[in-house]
């Protein structure tokens, strides 16, 4: 017996296609959430008919398809009609009215956006939109630093539908009381996946993904077993890519347990850094955090000025953002009384070998 006849040749994959883990990749279907891409549907078919659609608030927590579900939704309505124009813009990386009317302009495939001004974009955009109907979307809307394209969209564009996507149901409390008024929002919960819908959700990303037969059973339980304990597909999606990598450098033929307990480990020290890989600033906030864990962030804020700290109040923010990203804390939004909505931070250090 050949000693090299279960490893994989230089000109052989796992793989099939690895976009099909990515994130953002949109599937033929998008498993478990046909009833609330149905409500979406029935909230644009008005502008089918000339009139107004409805404005949705989609919330829930990261990773449950939120994002993937619109898109879907926004590619079959380019294949259905030309009379609607589709806009998706992330807010996150466009989060001012100037970068989202020249994001606006690139969808529509205005180009001559060039040393214009936020007003000219504006009459350019009214004039593109006002032919047909639009629907909107704006993903990570609480990332928004002011809401100017709002008035424009609501006062200006004759019909649309406008779906706004976030993780905090209670952000449209912090709204304007005109522009809240004027959306007459409907409120759309993404609820977590089960871990019966997790598996379902990788078993056909693995379709898609993966050469046939090439992940062992017990491996690909430990996959979906650790993706819904974290409660977020995007871990699983990593989880399969990296075992598959992981698989391919050792050359061989399966996807072993072995495979993905190296990914888990990878993914822990791609996530989470040292605390002495933090700067002074950053193991100062972090210690105030766990000494105050589940307090708000203005409160942790005024606890650091105390205790020496030399950050602005931007600066602790983006601090706090980062310590979040590493895992070292978690940051919810909650209505806070008198003070209305506010963001508590708790201390969180734990990685996913912990589970």
């Amino acid at each position: 017996m050949s000693l090299f006849k279960d490893m994989l040749k230089d000109y052989e994959s796992l793989f099939k296609d690895t976009v099909a883990l990515d994130y953002d990749y949109i599937p033929k279907l998008v498993p478990y959430r046909e009833n609330e891409q149905r409500h979406i549907a029935s909230c644009i078919k008005p502008l089918f008919q000339e009139r107004n659609g409805k404005n949705v608030l989609i919330h829930g927590p990261p990773g449950v398809g939120k994002t993937v579900a619109i898109k879907h939704l926004f590619k079959e309505l380019e294949e259905e009609t030309e009379e609607i124009i589709p806009i998706y813009i992330n807010c996150w990386q466009k989060n001012t009215t100037f970068k989202i009317f020249l994001e606006m302009c690139d969808a529509v495939g205005y180009r001559f956006t060039q040393n214009k001004k936020t007003d000219e974009l504006l009459i350019v955009l009214k004039q593109i939109l006002n032919k047909k109907a639009v629907v909107f979307c704006f993903d990570e809307i609480d990332k928004v630093e002011d809401f100017d394209f709002l008035y424009f969209i609501l006062e200006d564009i004759y019909r649309k539908t406008i779906l706004m996507i976030t993780n905090y149901k209670d952000w449209v409390v912090d709204l304007d009381e005109r522009i809240r008024s004027r959306l007459t929002l409907e409120f759309l919960e993404f609820k977590k996946y089960n871990a019966e819908q997790t598996r379902g959700i990788l078993k056909d990303r693995m379709k898609y993904a993966f050469t046939d037969g090439v992940w062992e059973d017990n491996a690909f339980d430990l996959v979906a077993e650790k993706t819904a304990k974290i409660e977020d597909i995007r871990t699983g999606l990593y989880l399969m890519k990296e075992s598959g990598n992981i698989s391919e450098n050792k050359s061989s033929r399966k996807i072993t347990v072995e495979h993905v307990n190296e990914a888990v480990k990878k993914m822990d020290e791609f996530s989470i850094k040292k605390k002495e890989d933090l700067d002074d600033e950053e193991q100062l906030i972090l210690k105030i955090v766990k000494s105050n864990s589940g307090k708000r962030i203005g409160d942790l804020f005024r606890t650091y000025q105390q205790q020496g700290g030399e950050g602005v109040y931007k600066t602790f923010q983006r601090k706090i953002k980062k310590l979040e990203e590493n895992k070292f804390i978690s940051v919810s939004k909650v209505m806070g009384g008198k003070d209305g909505t506010t963001t508590i931070v708790s201390y969180q250090d734990k990685k996913l070998t912990d589970f």
